[in-house]
């Protein structure tokens, strides 16, 4: 029988109808998600429950059996803070942040911290995933305080929520020159006590630098920047980049810090070698490091080292949406299939392992996993022993496999080796005294040995909430990477996936953030709308289908509704009837994850070039005037928005193919698009018939287009001037040149 929750060490008790509440949820709870605490009664049971077991968060359920009494963001805690005179505790993290795990069990997880922090504090968690606008304001706080941020994020805030104290993982107890969270909790406490006028004019003061920061200047005329602005970026990113191992130089390697995409556009437009080749040297050593999985596919969020050996084994789902559509637009480039290849096996991986019954995609994957001895151990899934290998593919091919992936008795990470690809196939394959062909299939066969073996292993935590806006980066990746190769598992998936958010995460004409356990939930963000928006876009011209075009257009008109700044240009972060915060954001930098007014420009751009509607021309030079002190003085702080930049400086490719009703040999004649990066264009497919007069209700340049001869026909043109259209693939290919 479950027990009633009693009350947490140095807290009031619940109200018995929270008791009950809490009780239920407890009897709910699902056999594969047990409770997630140290502090167990001797039944086993979780000896502490607060109110975060009520959440859908996968984060938030995470320290549901704390000892904390943490509320969820909401009026009802701020609201018992003023009450009882006290400050705020604001933690914020996510699902499979490393350093958010060790606080919570250094810290979150021991009774007699959680004691002073109940009896002094209001203490109040947020995944950053679900509500992205209040950590970017306290994020804002601490890097004004402090000048660096990540996560966790600890933030003590007035009961009016204005922060005057913050920091991210702090250790339990003094270490070295740092001061442990305990002594930190009482000096606060006595500081706020004693000091109440000081703290409330810090916390003014941060009060204006948040919204100074956050909510952007008012352009005063429409200016859109110039090809100075792809030049500086270029320069920027040459000074440096890692010309011996890729990406930029330091200590620790992301795949954002070097933009292929921006990299690859520029070499097609300026025919700058060096362009192609810092972009293509960063493809082969990101592919070839542990960052990426050899034996799954997909990657890592990010390498702890300058050679991409070594990474923090967490696994994103947006990571991976971008970095399938580098590998894929890397192969456009340059006809390498070796980066082909590593696009569909991020895409397979994104398939296969992080895709819901309903057709959504899941946010992410933990960097920790049980170990041999049932201990929590960061990486430990992913490495392998030269033993445990041997085990697994046979003594014969053991040596094969371990010279090729690199696996020594000595390892990388606590005695086991991270697979990686430091040394030339065929120099390997010579050592070995073996034909190349042979050693490909073994390390072939052996992958899906390994992939099997690794598969009985206890495998980290699937945070399986579905977030809007990183389900529309991976069907931009499935869509484009269907069109470009031909591939119709990628197109099937990339729609399954639009009609499950347009189904099951819209109320109305209104985007919700995300999806789980059956239900969605939050108010979207402008990334949400879009990333779903380009996303819509990429199907449609992977899968011409008019309805994606029409729902794309439907929540365009929404985001310009609710979302834009119509005086200062570009786009909030939050809707004009969402909750107010301390500042109403307008996102300004593209990081690991794009801006939405990054993404949102390109978008505008192709829809006014689909639909020949200037007020979408109209927006997009307001939103680029909006960042044109950015662009150009820092233009490598909105590396995804030079893409949509280097979009508005080409002569777009408008390009229709018409196919008879009869049918005809479509595949021919898109052969040549499919293998060439061309990212300066729209696409629209049809069929003489209802179906070309349907696209040509929302795309007019389908408008009056025929099928030559009973042949598929390809029209080329510019500004809406068109070349002479041809039944021929090799002409087409030319015009497209």
């Amino acid at each position: 029988m479950t027990k009633i929750p009693e009350a947490l060490p140095g807290a009031p008790s619940f109200s018995e109808q929270l008791r009950v509440r809490l009780a239920s949820a407890l009897s709910a709870r699902a056999a594969d998600d047990p409770p997630r605490t140290r502090n167990r009664r001797a039944d086993d049971s979780p000896l502490y429950t607060n109110r975060l077991l009520l959440e859908t968060s996968p984060y938030l359920r995470q320290h549901a059996h704390n000892p904390v009494n943490w509320y969820p963001w909401g009026d009802e805690a701020f609201a018992e803070a003023k009450r009882l005179d006290r400050p705020v505790l604001l933690s914020i993290g996510y699902s499979t942040c490393h350093w958010c795990h060790v606080m919570e069990e250094e810290s979150f997880e021991e009774p007699e911290i959680a004691r002073f922090l109940n009896q002094h504090f209001i203490a109040i968690k947020v995944d950053r995933e679900l509500r992205p606008d209040v950590d970017a304001v306290y994020m804002s706080a601490v890097q004004a305080m402090t000048g660096s941020g990540g996560w966790p994020l600890n933030i003590w805030l007035t009961p009016e929520r204005k922060p005057f104290y913050g920091g991210t993982y702090f250790p339990p107890r003094d270490l070295g020159p740092h001061r442990g969270f305990a002594k930190i909790l009482e000096a606060i406490q006595r500081h706020y006590a004693e000091n109440r006028g000081s703290v409330e004019e810090v916390a003014d003061q941060l009060t204006g630098l948040i919204r100074r920061d956050l909510e952007g200047v008012t352009a005063a005329v429409t200016q859109v920047p110039g090809e100075e602005v792809l030049k500086l970026a270029k320069s920027a990113y040459a000074r440096n980049a890692d010309r011996a191992r890729g990406g930029l130089v330091g200590s620790m390697k992301f795949p954002s810090s070097l933009p292929i995409r921006f990299l690859l556009r520029f070499h097609r437009r300026t025919g700058d070698p060096d362009a192609l080749e810092l972009a293509t040297l960063t493809l082969e050593r990101m592919a070839a490091g542990g960052i990426h999985d050899q034996v799954a596919g997909g990657f890592h969020r990010y390498a702890t080292d300058p050679d991409w050996l070594v990474p923090h084994f967490e696994k994103m789902l947006y990571d991976n949406a971008l970095l399938a559509l580098a590998y894929l637009e890397g192969w456009q480039a340059t006809e390498r299939a070796d980066f082909a290849q590593v696009a569909r096996e991020i895409l397979d991986y994104a398939m296969r392992e992080m895709t819901s019954p309903e057709g959504g995609f899941y946010s992410a994957t933990d960097a920790d996993s049980l170990n041999a001895e049932g201990e929590s151990e960061e990486g430990w899934f992913f490495t392998w022993t030269p033993q445990e290998i041997e085990a697994v593919v046979g003594a014969e091919q053991a040596p094969s496999v371990h010279a090729y992936y690199g696996v020594t008795p000595a390892g990388h990470l606590e005695g086991r080796s991270i697979l990686h690809r430091e040394r030339d196939p065929a120099a390997v394959a010579r050592e070995l005294g073996i034909e190349r062909h042979r050693l490909d299939e073994i390390v072939r066969e052996a992958r899906e040995q390994l992939y099997r073996a690794r598969a009985r292993r206890p495998a980290p935590l699937r945070d399986e909430k579905i977030l809007a806006g990183w389900n529309g980066l991976m069907i931009s990746a499935l869509a484009q990477a269907g069109f470009a190769l031909d591939e119709e598992t990628y197109t099937d998936a990339a729609g399954r996936a639009a009609r499950f958010l347009l189904v099951n995460m819209r109320e109305g004409r209104r985007l919700l953030r995300t999806f789980k356990d059956g239900r969605a939930a939050g108010p979207a963000f402008l990334e949400d709308y879009a990333f779903i928006v380009a996303g819509l876009l990429d199907l449609y011209e992977a899968d011409p289908d008019p309805h994606w075009l029409h729902e794309a257009l439907s929540l365009q008109e929404t985001l310009d509704a609710h979302y834009a700044d119509d005086a200062g240009g570009a786009y909030f972060n939050n809707a004009d009837d969402h909750e107010r915060l301390l500042a109403r954001e307008k996102p300004s930098q593209d990081g690991a994850v794009p801006s939405g007014n990054s993404i949102a420009a390109r978008n505008l751009l192709r829809l006014a070039e689909l639909t020949g509607d200037d007020r979408h021309l109209e927006r997009a030079a307001s939103l680029f005037s909006a960042f044109h002190e950015m662009l150009t003085r820092v233009p490598t702080a909105l590396s995804e928005m030079l893409l949509a930049l280097d979009f508005q400086l080409a002569a777009t490719k408008e390009i229709v193919v018409v196919r008879p009703a009869s049918g005809g040999d479509l595949d021919s004649m898109l052969a040549p698009l499919r293998a060439t990066l061309l990212p300066n264009r729209i696409l629209a497919v049809a069929t003489e018939g209802e179906d070309l007069r349907a696209h040509s209700l929302a795309v007019p340049l389908v408008a009056g287009k025929v099928a030559r001869e009973g042949k598929v026909t390809a029209y080329v043109c510019q500004n809406r001037v068109c070349e002479r259209p041809t039944t021929d693939p090799e002409v087409f290919a030319a015009q497209l040149r």
